[in-house]
């Protein structure tokens, strides 16, 4: 039997430990309760305190979000991780009515914020979390007239599907699909992959009028072997198309998709909420992930006080793509001065106050080669210390109508038996970076008067030919 959930107040605090509002759903709990908790978390250390702690018979669960606490309280056992679950909800929520959640969004809208809370908690118990359920009983001014001329007239959301209201109406039914993966690569000075992961999500904007059922397919691993298993003999175009599939990890649904049937056949069939939402995540692990982004670089100490940087970056994707919005952020000694860059590229700024060397490149060309040459000054006095650590380099990117992981949408079928219109489906694919950082190697068993710090591998190793393999798409189609 799992530990219900029942919470006996929630309080919202700045970060003093002043308390800007309070709801109280038991009564079971003092309100000089909050003190006990500025004086353990607010005057200590915030790495040393936990996110749930008891004490005095009462269970302190909270989150930071901002400058703000969000805190409950309750005198009962119970699972923690859906109260945690409980509060993340609650500031999702406040962010889709204010946008920005601090302070002073709170102090502007406390009628909202109490209405939200009375309607989201009972007595301390869950009920409705749904922003967009939510929308349809209490109304923000930031919301505007708009969302309430393509409804007609709202019904309570009390229904068997209460993630989306009946009578929505659009003049064209379309629905957008954006299959975004995030990039999370570290590697090594000698150019090894130590850690690497991609993390996608399928972004839904829904524009359909009525009660549609979509239906959506991928090439997943398992549809094609769940095929194999249901025709009669080998099939050699199922085998092939099951080797091009993708084996999805930690997949996660929002909670319009029917689990049964995915379980049943990995068929993806939901009736959406209206607007926008996370349909699903997944993630995909690659031990053998090459980095999309090279780079290399070389530093050269001369004599006196200066210092030269000698950076190579190899795109290392299709030619037929790109990559928009390149940052590669070269780490520098503190307290440099004088900077004098030169790059075949883009532009190079000194950023002091990061203590690096920003190399912003508007759009980058898969499989080619770029140089960039930087001289600074160093001060006459250095830490020893500080002089001998090499901070990853980091690499920020996004790359268009791309997917690392070769994920494609197979179809997206849309169905509303009463209107019965035609619809459309846009399809559109975002590779972008992570956690992306290539390791420096140390100076040491260098010549004297030059030093090399390395984030590739060996030289034999990283030619254009080396290109990591993915699949490119078409822009956004139908």
């Amino acid at each position: 039997q799992p530990r219900p959930m029942c919470v006996s107040a929630i309080f919202v605090l700045d970060l003093q430990g002043k308390v800007i509002l309070c709801r109280n759903y038991r009564g079971d709990v003092p309100l000089s309760a909050a003190d006990k908790f500025v004086e353990r978390v607010v005057e200590e250390e915030e790495s040393q305190v936990k996110p749930v702690f008891t004490e005095g018979g009462i269970t302190y669960t909270y989150i930071k979000h901002t400058n703000l606490y969000f805190l409950a309280f309750t005198t009962r056992n119970a699972n923690a991780a859906m109260v945690l679950m409980f509060l993340y909800r609650l500031v999702e929520t406040f962010q889709t009515y204010f946008n920005k959640l601090e302070e002073e969004s709170i102090r502007d809208n406390f009628v909202i914020v109490y209405e939200l809370m009375d309607e989201m908690m009972d007595f301390g118990y869950p009920q409705s979390c749904d922003s967009q359920v939510l929308q349809t009983t209490i109304r923000s001014n930031r919301l505007g007239p708009a969302s309430q001329q393509k409804r007609g007239p709202q019904a309570p959301p009390t229904g068997i599907i209460s993630w989306r209201q009946e009578g929505i109406r659009y003049k064209q039914n379309q629905v957008f699909l954006d299959v975004i993966e995030q990039v999370n690569l570290l590697v090594s000075s000698t150019g090894t992959p130590l850690y690497s992961e991609i993390v996608g999500s399928l972004v839904m904007n829904c524009e359909l009028s009525g009660m549609p059922d979509l239906k959506l397919g991928l090439n997943d691993k398992l549809v094609f072997e769940h095929m194999q298993m249901e025709s009669a003999g080998p099939n050699p175009q199922l085998e092939q198309a099951r080797q091009k599939a993708v084996d999805l990890e930690d997949v996660r649904f929002h909670q319009c998709v029917r689990l049964a049937k995915f379980d049943t056949d990995r068929t993806i069939s939901f009736v959406p909420p209206d607007g926008k939402f996370e349909l699903m995540s997944y993630r995909v692990s690659k031990a053998t992930l090459k980095p999309l982004i090279w780079v290399e670089n070389t530093v050269e100490k001369h004599a006196g006080s200066r210092v030269e940087f000698n950076v190579k970056l190899s795109s290392h994707f299709k030619p037929r793509s790109q990559a928009n919005n390149v940052e590669v952020i070269i780490p520098v000694p503190p307290d440099c001065d004088s900077p004098d860059t030169e790059c075949s590229i883009g532009s190079c700024v000194y950023a002091p106050e990061r203590d690096a060397l920003v190399w912003s490149i508007k759009q980058l060309q898969g499989g080619k080669q770029y140089l960039l040459k930087a001289q600074l000054g160093l001060p006459s006095v250095q830490n020893e210390e500080e002089r001998m650590k090499r901070p990853p380099i980091t690499v920020k990117f996004e790359i268009p109508y791309f997917t690392l992981s070769g994920i494609q949408v197979r179809y997206l079928k849309v169905l509303e038996e009463k209107l019965n219109y035609q619809s459309l489906p846009w399809v559109r694919y975002l590779t972008k970076s992570g956690d992306y950082q290539l390791r420096q190697a140390d100076p040491e068993g260098t010549a004297s008067g030059s030093m090399r710090m390395s984030g590739t591998p060996a030289p034999q190793s990283r030619g254009v030919g080396a290109m990591a393999q993915g699949v490119g798409s078409s822009s956004r189609h139908r």
